[in-house]
């Protein structure tokens, strides 16, 4: 009733994609300044969008996709605009908005998606439920999906303890980096999704 192959070859794929270590610095910045309560509470509810919407693709994907007239390239290039609109603001400082409006954009966006739920998990996760043979197949997939977003959440979820030893100085410099990191991501994935435009063309 499990295949070990399975789940750990989509596991590796979506902590590659999804990237647990990396999304540290990008968590911190879009969280500074917020009662650690509230940066707890944000980083279950981005798991819980991820989840959500990873979710969603792995069973109605290709639905989805095929009713909005949606290509995947088209989902990558969207993705990587928005992120490249995320980091400008990291880059530059720009994150005056109300509180209560940043509480609920910095969850939903862009940590819950594009950033973890971004495209290439979102296909990674649509191509193995597709391939997946079988209730064993089903259940590994499944299983390495959720495996992926507790690590996840672990991850975001300590890394506050990094804001303890940093300060305030190193959350300004956190804040830069992460942005410079984030622009080179949102500057691929468009990339990407151009180059597989000219391809199918």
């Amino acid at each position: 009733m499990f295949d070990v192959a399975v789940f750990g070859s989509l596991f590796l794929t979506l902590f590659v994609i999804m990237d647990p270590p990396g999304i540290t610095p990008i968590f911190l910045a879009l969280t500074a300044g917020r009662p650690a309560k509230v940066q707890k509470r944000m980083a279950f509810q981005a798991v819980c969008v991820a989840g959500g919407v990873i979710a969603v693709f792995g069973l109605l994907g290709h639905q989805i996709l095929d009713y909005l007239h949606v290509s995947v390239p088209a989902l990558m290039i969207a993705g990587g605009l928005l992120l490249l609109l995320i980091a400008l603001d990291l880059l530059t400082g720009k994150t005056d908005e109300p509180k209560q409006t940043k509480d609920v954009n910095v969850a939903l966006v862009p940590l819950g998606m594009p950033l973890l739920a971004g495209p290439g998990a979102i296909v990674s996760v649509i191509l193995a439920v597709q391939k997946a043979d079988g209730v064993a197949g089903q259940v590994s997939v499944w299983a390495a999906i959720l495996a992926i977003h507790v690590v996840l959440w672990l991850v975001m979820r300590y890394s506050l303890l990094i804001i303890r030893v940093i300060k305030d100085g190193g959350v300004v410099l956190v804040t830069r980096l992460a942005g410079m990191m984030l622009s080179a991501i949102a500057v691929q994935q468009i990339i990407n999704g151009v180059t597989q435009v000219i391809r199918g063309s």
